[in-house]
């Protein structure tokens, strides 16, 4: 696996898989990696012939007084797991190289009413960050299919339609979440959790799960849903940002004869901030 750090070298390194008759995968990551971000790459792998992985901590998607001074950089240890994973080129810029000329007069992309809410209320600008960030990479790597994780739901929802909207020549692919044996959705952010905290962390999983239970059980009133699995979240010592049923397409909030719905949810643990959902597809409308 070779490491470039300038876009010159990225493209004169795809161009010549390219040229040899490669199809191109892409997976963008922030690093510190684990067996979540694996399983990505381990797809892309199965999808084309040549992987391109990114490692950059974007500013643009953080807010003020987020963490992105202390969000771990281990391009050492990321660079083997992606070796291991079936990764052959590595994009690694710099801020500089990004954002040229500097973030203030950077262009911006904006995928609204998908970004609005859930995340987006309690991070304002960082879908348009996240939104900004993977079109410029598209551009650079211009990769026949891109693989990203189901864990960051609305993410996913928010690339989908920008490249839909924008008419990018690039398949999308969702991997399902990789998990913990005890249900903990796998996170780079799970490292800042005291082991009080890991050990705690899992009842935001088995919430969802009770609740996605209930919803097949035939639970169409999603208010006492909620309000009971926000009750459980306490319980276990958590701080609710948000807890929902959605609609798993649209992302309004679920109507009654919805078929294809996501509970949905984030909620804190000291200060780290813990997001994930479960998908569910129900047989027959309720009535």
């Amino acid at each position: 696996m070779n490491t470039v750090k300038t876009v010159r070298e990225l493209r004169a390194a795809v161009a010549r898989a390219r040229g040899e008759g490669k199809r191109i995968a892409f997976v963008p990551t922030m690093g510190n990696l684990h067996s979540g971000h694996a399983a990505l790459v381990t797809k892309a792998a199965q999808r084309a012939d040549f992987v391109v992985a990114s490692i950059f901590v974007n500013p643009l998607q953080f807010g003020a007084g987020e963490d992105l001074d202390k969000y771990p950089r281990t391009l050492a240890a990321d660079q083997e797991r992606l070796l291991q994973a079936g990764c052959h080129l590595l994009f690694a810029p710099t801020v500089e190289e990004m954002y040229p000329d500097g973030m203030s007069v950077q262009t911006r992309v904006s995928v609204p009413h998908l970004s609005e809410g859930l995340c987006g209320a309690s991070r304002p600008g960082h879908f348009e960050g996240v939104a900004t960030v993977v079109s410029k990479l598209f551009n650079m790597v211009q990769p026949d299919l891109a693989v990203f994780g189901e864990k960051d739901f609305q993410q996913l929802a928010v690339i989908r339609a920008m490249v839909r909207d924008l008419n990018m020549p690039v398949q999308i692919i969702g991997e399902p979440t990789v998990r913990a044996e005890d249900g903990l959705a796998l996170s780079s952010r799970n490292g800042y959790l005291t082991p009080e905290q890991r050990a705690a962390a899992p009842a935001l999983y088995r919430t969802l799960s009770g609740m996605a239970e209930a919803l097949r059980r035939g639970q169409r009133d999603y208010a006492a849903l909620i309000a009971g699995g926000e009750a459980q979240l306490e319980a276990a010592g958590m701080r609710k940002d948000y807890l929902e049923v959605r609609h798993a397409v649209t992302l309004r909030p679920a109507q009654l004869d919805d078929r294809d719905l996501v509970v949905i949810a984030a909620a804190y643990l000291g200060n780290t901030r813990l997001i994930d959902n479960l998908y569910l597809h129900l047989e027959t409308p309720s009535a």
